[in-house]
């Protein structure tokens, strides 16, 4: 611990600089899962990309005490020595624990065991007057609750301990499918309610035709073993719909338990098909294999924000009542037409003090995860995107704020509770810091920015959005790698 606590006092000593001198700073990682456009200035940040490390893995008290930027597939790896696995693990291997507190994630299990900040049982965090402070649910409880999914609007959290639970090599998945959307959601909301499952998704792959999947954790393979991790290995999404094209689909396959927690990471879910259309590439199992180094969601991540592709993409989470989610699917597939859809059920937990979570805490919602092109045209797609966020409210859903944000500010105070948000960095000393909609919110009219170029420029602008210069300067700052986030 005590190369911790030197980090975090140098840390601490970068807050309560800025701080004195009543400028604003930027939380710099080192590295990102979010889909919103991120570049900052090296003068304007607080660096805590060195806190990666996973300090202590208890058996007794079930519980890892790990460092914010402590990525998935590390807290895996260091857990299954003792074999122990968090309560929720994140999709993909690079999503960090940090990231999941402050950006409200969930994945298969959380049906079980609420969003991965409802795991958290403590935080260390810096205050934005430089303080060191501890918060859970019996100290600091106001700051504690607040801080999840404030993406930093709070403090620098720099310390978490996660509940685990005892893990088993194997993961028993079941696959159910369902022929029509209000199929789907029953399904999905049956599987939820049988506690003899572990893990529950599903993919809709068409508005009829989806597979609800279940997995129970297994100390032995029963039936054959796929992985998913491999060059050589399908993507998930793809072997999933293939099991159906034959005529005799078995009714479960052993997946190592690392393979399942990290099942979509190839391919991104499925949005990486998408990367083969843009680039004019065929796409199959050869290709596949081939540019396999970059299929990855790590190296897909700094493609995407090195080629500014969240301004024509549409990447939405929307959280649904099981009671609306349905007219909400509908919705998309009239509006957009646009499948798979990756279906989550997650019980969002009762706390017992405010925080940012949706105000029907206690029931069953299914998210709902809508990835892929959207309208070229910037109006058009600014305006689907608020057409999608206005139905979800109208359904009384809440979209995840990892995604880009097109509320305007009245619209996203109306949504979430200012007075007391204002009132907690209010106490915490957090009014120098970025708010929440600072930092999540989108520019709504980017041609006002864009009239004000001069003519060199414009001429740029203009050349880096003719077809493929983006994509091919995000695929080479994959390639080359280096930090992407912070501008040179």
């Amino acid at each position: 611990m005590d190369a911790h606590n030197t980090a975090v006092a140098s840390i601490a000593e970068q807050v309560a600089s800025f701080y004195k001198r009543k400028k604003q700073f930027r939380i710099y990682h080192g590295s990102t899962n979010s889909t919103r456009s991120i570049h900052w200035s090296r003068d304007q940040i607080v660096d805590t990309s060195g806190l990666k490390n996973v300090l202590q893995v208890d058996e007794k008290t079930m519980t890892a005490v790990v460092e914010p930027n402590v990525a998935m597939d590390a807290l895996v790896e260091e857990t299954l020595k003792h074999g122990l696995v968090p309560q929720v693990v994140m999709e993909f291997p690079g999503i960090t624990a940090g990231g999941g507190f402050s950006g409200a994630s969930g994945e298969s299990s959380s049906f079980k065991y609420g969003l991965f900040e409802d795991t958290i049982t403590r935080i260390e965090i810096v205050l934005a007057n430089g303080e060191i402070a501890v918060a859970s649910a019996n100290e600091c409880a106001d700051l504690f609750y607040g801080a999840a999914n404030a993406f930093g609007s709070l403090g620098v959290v720099t310390l978490l301990d996660v509940k685990l639970i005892w893990a088993k090599p194997y993961v028993e998945v079941s696959y159910h499918p369902v022929f029509s959307i209000k199929e789907a959601v029953e399904k999905t909301k049956a599987a939820a309610s049988d506690p003899r499952n572990d893990y529950v998704d599903g993919i809709l792959y068409k508005k009829d035709f989806g597979v609800i999947m279940t997995g129970r954790l297994s100390d032995s393979a029963n039936g054959s073993v796929v992985q998913f991790t491999r060059p050589q290995d399908p993507w998930f999404y793809i072997h999933v719909e293939r099991l159906f094209r034959k005529a005799r689909v078995p009714p479960s396959e052993a997946t190592p338990i690392r393979d399942y927690l990290f099942r979509y990471d190839r391919g991104v879910f499925w949005a990486l098909k998408y990367a083969f259309r843009y680039f004019l590439t065929p796409f199959n199992r050869i290709t596949r294999w081939l540019l396999d180094p970059f299929m990855r969601a790590r190296v897909a991540f700094r493609a995407f924000h090195a080629a500014g592709l969240g301004k024509e993409n549409l990447l939405q989470d929307c959280a649904l009542p099981a009671s609306t989610v349905q007219p909400f699917i509908e919705y998309i597939d009239a509006e957009t037409g646009l499948y798979p859809l990756w279906l989550c059920p997650l019980t969002l937990h009762t706390r017992p003090e405010k925080s940012l979570n949706p105000s029907h805490c206690g029931e069953l919602v299914i998210n709902v995860g809508i990835w892929g092109p959207g309208p070229r045209d910037q109006d058009r797609f600014v305006l689907l995107n608020r057409s999608i966020e206005q139905k979800v409210l109208e359904l009384r859903g809440l979209k995840c704020l990892y995604a880009r944000a097109y509320y305007t500010e009245e619209e996203f105070w109306n949504i979430y509770d200012r007075k007391w948000y204002d009132a907690l960095r209010e106490k915490y000393e957090a009014r120098s810091l970025p708010s929440l909609y600072d930092k999540v919110k989108v520019d709504l009219h980017p041609e006002q920015s864009t009239a004000q170029l001069d003519w060199k420029a414009w001429v740029c602008l203009q050349l880096w959005e003719t077809w493929p210069v983006a994509g091919l300067f995000g695929v080479a700052k994959a390639f080359v790698g280096g930090d992407y986030l912070l501008a040179k």
